[in-house]
């Protein structure tokens, strides 16, 4: 006899991964993880109203801590097995939320950087193409689990602070993304890494508008390329189980 239960709040079942977004206007094409036909198992989402790109980005305000926490909380009660961000910065609660729930929770695909590191040896750094190099701080490097200077040392960061369609669509959201311009601004910051001259043993996209595009950053630069939806896939692995 098999028997089925469900939480007292759970009205329906089979979502693997509740993603939490930000209070954004940014149109998500196939392959970002705003987009849930990007993935091959049910997702949620639940948007943090007030949380903005300013607010997280620049200001990193502490304040958005109680919105993200509460809009997590509904989504574990609601059925989810598991919580996942959507913006590279939202690191910054990361183990605030992991102890608050009682489901995995990854909200940044920083959180891989350890385990890159860990994988192309020491000899080798490690390439981060993110929305905005002057965001990406040390505060979020070390919420990821990057607090030493060695593993900093390591890393090779390009912003798209200066590519204009990446900072309309993303940062101004302007409401609208020409794909080919951007593709084209996200394979200009690899090939920016890769003419470093420095040893790269992989890439990681930090914003979680680009994973549409490890593809073809992939293809020229020949390297291993990591992103959100990675991230998130590797943590559904560990629940499919139940799916």
């Amino acid at each position: 006899m098999v028997i089925h239960s469900v939480k007292k709040n759970q009205a329906w079942c089979g979502e693997a991964v509740g993603i939490l977004v930000l209070d954004e206007n940014i149109p998500r094409v196939k392959g970002s993880v705003g987009n849930a036909y990007t993935f091959s198992f049910p997702v949620r989402y639940r948007k943090i109203k007030g949380a903005s790109v300013d607010r997280l980005l620049k200001k990193k305000d502490p304040e958005l801590l109680k919105p993200f926490i509460e809009a997590a909380l509904e989504l574990q009660e609601e059925g989810v097995a598991s919580i996942a961000g959507s913006c590279g910065f939202m690191a910054l609660f990361q183990d605030e939320l992991a102890e608050a729930l009682n489901i995995p929770v990854s909200m940044s695909s920083l959180l891989q950087l350890p385990l890159i590191l860990k994988m192309v040896g020491q000899k080798k750094q490690v390439g981060i193409i993110t929305a905005s190099e002057s965001c990406l701080n040390e505060r979020i490097l070390a919420a990821a689990g990057i607090a030493d200077d060695c593993s900093r040392s390591r890393l090779s960061i390009v912003g798209m602070d200066n590519c204009e369609e990446a900072v309309g669509a993303l940062m101004e959201q302007k409401g609208t993304l020409d794909e080919d311009l951007f593709r084209n601004e996200v394979l200009g910051a690899a090939s920016t890494l890769c003419g470093r001259g420095i040893d790269l043993g992989a890439i990681l996209l930090e914003c979680s508008e680009l994973p549409p595009y490890s593809a073809d950053v992939q293809k020229i630069t020949g390297l291993p390329v990591f992103d959100f939806v990675s991230m998130i896939r590797f943590m559904y692995m560990g629940l499919r189980a139940g799916f």
